[in-house]
This record gives C-alpha cells, structure tokens and sequence, in this order.
C-alpha cells in the first residue's frame, strides 16, 4: 500500500517539512500521505540515494493544482490502461496526455518507466527491436534523474513508443509455445539435444546424432528436431508485416 511504498524510499524529511505537511493536510491522513508523497518523489535523490524532503519542496507541492489519486485504486489502473492503450493505437497525443495526468496526480514514475518496458517488448515487439533498447534506457534514465526531471526521458520514450510501427508476435508466439508445454511438460527432452557433459552420459547416448549447425551451409539444418516428438511441426513464431518484421524472406 501507499506506505509501503513510502517507506521503500529512502527519505530524510526535516522538521518544519513535517510541520508544513501537517498544517496543509488539516489533520487528514490520507492527503498527509500524499503531500509527502508528492513531495517525495519530487525530489531528486542525491548521490547515496537519499532524498531530502524540505520545507520549500513540500510547500511548492501543496500549491500544485493537481489530482490527488489513490495509487493502489481504480483511478492509478484506469490511467495507466488509458496510456497503454493510446501507445498500442500509435496515438502520441492521447498518450502523452495520459502520461501527464498520471505524473501531475503524483504517479511513481518508475512505475510508468516498467509499463513502457512491457510495451515495448509487447506491443512494438520485433517491428522495431530498438524500442526494448530505448524503453530500458529511459527506465535507467528515470532512475537515475527523479523528478520532475524524469518526465523527459518519460515523455520521449512514450513519443518513440507511440510512432513505433508495432507487432505483437514474440508475445504472440510465446503463448502458442507455452500451450504445447502444458501438454507435453513431461516429455524427455530428446536424446540429440542432451549435454553430454561426462563420459557415462556419452555412454547413455548423451548428445548421439547431434549435428552441429555451423559446419553447413548457411549454418542451418532444417531437418534437425529441436522439440519433444509431440510438440514437433507445430509455428509458434509467424512473423508480422511492419518494419524489421517485413524484411524480405521473413514474412
């Protein structure tokens, strides 16, 4: 929950901050959370992690003409679904939009930087691979920045995300990959593709028959089984039609 939360930061919150979020929340616990919250997050840590919280960033907090929103709520899943959403339609507008209100309610923005993560590998996937790249590094950025320096990095990876030409097939064949397990979880792995790391397992067959790719042409076999017998001849991957995905010879 929201202390929870609070205290997995590493806060050093002075006297009269405490005083000034008291005196603004007017006894209200839950807006006491939030302020310092607010204030916390918009604070940047300094080199050992720590962020100090003080009086000027709690006051400027409090004068914030911002939506104040239960992190653990309908409100926090309702906006950051609006946000995934916008992304994988390829709306950087309503995107961003979504961005901004979250972060102006006081969102954890390492929170938003591991949803764009999870786009990127999801929703843009192999269309453009450097979206992975650029996601991680934003998260990298936002960590190391805070805020409200942190809305960069966050604003420009939404933007990428967002015109990205996009592709869910990797996300797609992983759970055509994982319904064959759930049949076949118990089948041998076969006997060619075993490590023969010692001399009895050789003894046993370990690796006989194995063919080694890089000894033929174009480094390819394609008569080589790399499945349970069950779960053999069935396509996991079926390749998409945008960007890296629509490269000659892959579609």
């Amino acid at each position: 929950d929201q202390d929870e939360q609070l205290a997995a930061l590493d806060l050093d919150v002075v006297d009269d901050a405490i005083d000034t979020i008291v005196g603004l929340a007017g006894g209200d616990a839950r807006s006491a959370l939030n302020l310092l919250e607010l204030a916390a997050t918009s604070t940047r840590a300094d080199g050992d992690g720590v962020r100090h919280v003080t009086r000027e960033a709690v006051e400027t907090t409090g004068q914030r003409p911002t939506v104040l929103y239960d992190r653990m709520g309908d409100a926090h899943y309702d906006h950051i679904s609006a946000y995934i959403k916008s992304v994988r339609d390829s709306d950087p507008d309503g995107a961003l939009y979504w961005l901004a209100r979250m972060l102006e309610a006081g969102e954890d923005p390492l929170f938003v930087a591991r949803r764009m993560v999870i786009l990127a590998a999801e929703d843009v996937g192999l269309a453009d691979p450097q979206a992975l790249v650029v996601a991680v590094s934003g998260q990298q950025a936002v960590h190391f920045l805070g805020m409200p320096e942190a809305r960069l990095p966050l604003a420009e990876v939404t933007v990428y995300l967002a015109r990205a030409p996009k592709s869910n097939s990797a996300y797609a064949a992983y759970t055509r990959a994982a319904a064959d397990v759930e049949r076949t979880r118990n089948d041998p792995v076969p006997i060619h593709l075993r490590n023969a790391a010692t001399r009895l397992m050789r003894d046993f067959g370990y690796g006989e028959g194995y063919r080694y790719a890089h000894d033929f042409e174009g480094h390819v076999i394609p008569e080589q089984t790399h499945r349970p017998p069950a779960a053999e001849g069935n396509v996991y991957y079926e390749p998409g039609t945008l960007g890296d995905e629509a490269r000659p010879g892959d579609a």
